[in-house]
């Protein structure tokens, strides 16, 4: 949108519009006057929830004049913006990018200003104003029956979902070939478009531009985390059975913020319990020989971690996955409800999915040749509703207490897995 000074320049000349907002800064000694936080923000959100838009700082609205911010002061606005996309917004604006360029005034004179470019969001944002939209050359707030049709467009009210939303920050330059060419079998389509769209991996914008969806991102992306904040898992180890802070020594003995395509997320996730739970090691004689007794079922921490990245709430912001390595037990955290009001009880015996692309393309996703995977399927995920019974049974042969399922608030799915005495 306005890609040159030129293109912008010109839209400047004719005003404000639907995609341009054009705001004067005014300085009171070394305080910013004007704009308002609220007002940057109920502007920002405004871009965010309709179908993005540019704000130019530097420019009075009235006249249309190029004032310019002085040299002198652009960190500080900068700053501002910064503060207001993260701390005033609600959930924070990520992907609004701030550049500082040069305009001509009536003098010619080359003067700098702020340009922020706000991408239309996978999410509905609120600002101190509310729930607000930007039409035509206003932000006006949102009566109930256009937020809530908002959110079913934005897939929050599951009527659409959110997994197949167009990502309109990113592009199809952001889909790395390597990881969508592995979903690719002989009666594929040739055409590369036709076959992402088919596969969940690629929609058509409101523009008509293919870009990728937010399936598409979690698994044929290099870091689906640059536009999707949430979707990676924060491991933890820690020294004793509970979260204690100690002045004597440290209290976590590893951490990690686990980011990557999904499959490669449970891959890393699995080895930091690996790397982190004890092993006991027996001599079982000459025909045994040694024999490993390990606190965890890696195969059962496996197919956990898959059900956890496959069937989480990815809208909702701020909500990661938590793994919790305490010295007799394992928590793994998954943001939101039971998907299609499946119940914690049922979950050993009933089959119940909120991302189908997700699945889908982890069904597709082959399995690394590694020791402690022991799992003979050849694939991430079998779609035949077998994990959680491979987690029960194969936790409980090994520690001899059966893993809990909890629903907290519903808006967390806690499994807890005990270790085995070694």
């Amino acid at each position: 949108m306005y890609e040159s000074p030129a293109a912008l320049l010109k839209q400047i000349r004719l005003g404000e519009s639907s995609f341009l907002e054009l705001k004067e800064v005014r300085f009171a000694g070394a305080k910013i006057r004007g704009p308002s936080r609220d007002a940057l923000a109920d502007t920002l959100a405004a871009f965010a929830n309709a179908h993005g838009g540019v704000l130019v700082l530097g420019v009075e609205d009235g006249t249309r004049a190029i004032l310019g911010i002085p040299e002198g002061r652009i960190d500080s606005v900068v700053d501002l913006i910064r503060e207001v996309c993260r701390d005033a917004i609600d959930p924070p604006l990520d992907h609004a990018t701030v550049e500082c360029l040069e305009l001509p005034s009536g003098t010619d004179t080359l003067r700098p200003v702020i340009r922020v470019d706000v991408p239309r969001s996978i999410f509905v944002h609120r600002s101190p104003g509310g729930f607000v939209l930007r039409v035509f050359n206003s932000t006006r707030v949102m009566a109930p029956d256009q937020l809530a049709r908002l959110f079913q467009q934005r897939g929050s009210t599951r009527l659409v979902s959110f997994e197949e939303q167009v990502v309109s920050a990113a592009g199809m330059e952001n889909l790395d070939p390597e990881l969508w060419e592995r979903f690719r079998t002989p009666l594929s389509d040739a055409d590369p478009h036709r076959f992402l769209s088919k596969l969940g991996v690629a929609g058509v914008d409101q523009d008509g531009t293919h870009r990728p969806t937010i399936a598409g991102l979690l698994l044929a992306s290099r870091d689906p985390h640059r536009w999707v904040t949430n979707a990676f898992i924060q491991a933890v180890a820690y020294r004793g059975s509970s979260i204690r802070i100690s002045s004597h020594q440290a209290y976590q003995l590893d951490a990690s913020d686990i980011t990557g395509p999904l499959d490669r997320q449970v891959f890393d996730a699995c080895r930091f319990v690996a790397r982190n739970m004890k092993t006991a090691a027996f001599k079982g004689g000459e025909r045994l020989g040694r024999r490993d007794f390990p606190q965890y079922d890696l195969s059962a921490v496996f197919e956990a971690l898959v059900n956890a990245v496959a069937h989480r709430d990815y809208s909702l912001s701020g909500a990661k996955i938590r793994l919790r390595l305490f010295a007799d037990s394992l928590l793994i955290c998954s943001p939101g409800n039971l998907a299609n009001s499946m119940k914690v009880e049922n979950l050993p015996y009933l089959q119940s999915s909120r991302n189908n692309f997700v699945c889908s393309l982890l069904a597709k996703c082959a399995l690394p040749d590694e020791e402690w995977l022991t799992s003979e399927r050849q694939y991430c995920m079998d779609k035949r509703g077998e994990g959680v019974p491979i987690i029960l049974a194969g936790s409980e042969r090994l520690s001899g207490r059966a893993p809990e399922y909890r629903l907290i608030d519903d808006r967390e799915l806690q499994l807890t897995i005990y270790a085995a005495e070694v």
